[in-house]
This record gives C-alpha cells, structure tokens and sequence, in this order.
C-alpha cells in the first residue's frame, strides 16, 4: 500500500510514531511541526514542513507546500497539540485559549486546507483523547479535557461535510500515552500508577500502539468508517 500522507506533530510522540508506521507502509509523508529540527529527525528522506498550527497564513503555506512536494494529499493525520495541567480554579480564560488556538483551531485549518486539495477516497484522522469524552480526570484538565471534546465534536462535522465529497474522516481517543508529551505529570510516580489503575490492561500505551491506528484509519482498509471515534485506551472508557 502506498500514498501521499501530512501529519501534524511530527516530531515526536503519536505524531512521530504515526509517520513511522506509514512510511513502513510505503506512504510518502510531509512532516509538518513547529520544531523542524524535530521533525527531520524523523522524516529521513520524506519532506519537512516547519509550522506553527495555530498560525493560519502559516497552515494555509505549509499545506500547499506539503501538496506540491508529494503531488497532492490522499490522507492527513493531525497529530500536533499542546497538554494542558492547569488545574480547574488556575485556569484562566487566556489558558483556554492557548489551548484552543493549538487543539481545536490548529486542528480545523489544517483540515480545511487538506480537505480543499483532496479527491474522491482521500482520508483523515484527528486526534482527540478519551479526555473529551470523560472530561478529563487523567492528568490534563479543564482547558484540555475541553479542546479534546471539541476535537471530537469538529471531526464529526467534518465528516458530515466532507463525505459527500468521498473523503472520510474519522478521529482517534488515546487514553493515557507514554510521549514527551505528559512527561511532566508522568514523572509523578503517584500519578503514573493512578492512570495505570484506571485501565483494564493495567498500562500506559506507547505512540506506535496510536501511530497503528492512525495508519489504519488512513488505508483503504478503513473504508466503510466514517465520521467515527476510535477509542484506543486499554479499557479505561468502554462506553
């Protein structure tokens, strides 16, 4: 199998591992993030796109960018995001919107301008958390647990918009993922093993069980999922 792939955050975490697993696959990936440096310590050979998601002048030139050096897009995963650990009474508007401008909106336009240059079986996947679902409770709080839902609630609108047009969008919720990413709250050996408790396996997963998903639901063997949450969390949720 082989294609032409963005992903979002490709330096590290979720987003790096999903670049890996698809470029086993045989997809060529433009690899897009803030830190380019970053990025082209994992790309090899693929293209590196530096890009400040939130920043929509940026996204609307990185995406053309990105089309030009594949040859057009058939899948996009949006792996970039930021974590949020404010706690509920701390939290002030300006943290909502930091997070926001990253999660939900960085999300939204990297959709819009992938889906405005894709054709008929092209595919994407967003990433939310199963933190949108439960509202948070894990590490991250009101700020994250909040854009995640809304990750969620986008991608569903997006799939309504954009099935008609044969491209199908879908959206993965990772539970607890061990990644630079919650580094900081994972440091706390209390917290760790709280977060492990909540899972039916026991763990925490790893970026390349998440890049595994986010491949699949970008293949062609993902074709009759639409609009979809695929909850990838050990069993912390099941609902």
């Amino acid at each position: 199998m082989s294609g032409r792939a963005i992903v979002t955050g490709a330096g590290s975490g979720i987003g790096a591992a999903t670049v890996r697993c698809l470029v086993a696959e045989g997809w060529r990936v433009a690899c897009l993030d803030r830190n380019a440096e970053a990025a082209r310590a994992v790309a090899g050979d693929q293209p590196v796109i530096g890009v400040d998601v939130a920043d929509e002048a940026a996204v609307i030139r990185a995406i053309a960018e990105a089309e030009a050096a594949l040859g057009g897009i058939d899948a996009l995963a949006t792996c970039a995001g930021i974590y949020e650990t404010t706690s509920f009474f701390d939290s002030t508007a300006e943290t909502f919107r930091r997070v926001n401008e990253v999660n939900v909106i960085g999300t939204f336009l990297c959709l819009r301008e992938a889906a405005k240059r894709m054709v008929r079986g092209a595919r994407i996947c967003t990433v939310g958390s199963v933190a949108g679902i439960r509202g948070g409770g894990l590490a991250g709080t009101a700020p994250y647990a909040t854009s995640k839902g809304a990750v969620i609630a986008l991608t569903k609108s997006a799939a309504r918009e954009l099935g008609p047009r044969g491209i199908a969008v879908n959206t993965v919720a990772p539970g607890m993922i061990d990644t630079p990413f919650a580094a900081a709250p994972l440091a706390d050996p209390a917290i760790r093993t709280r977060i492990e408790g909540m899972t039916s396996l026991g763990r925490l997963g790893t970026p390349e069980e998440i890049g595994e998903v986010i491949a699949w639901l970008l293949s062609p063997r993902a074709s009759y999922l639409h609009g979809a949450t695929i909850v990838a969390d050990a069993g912390m949720v099941m609902y």
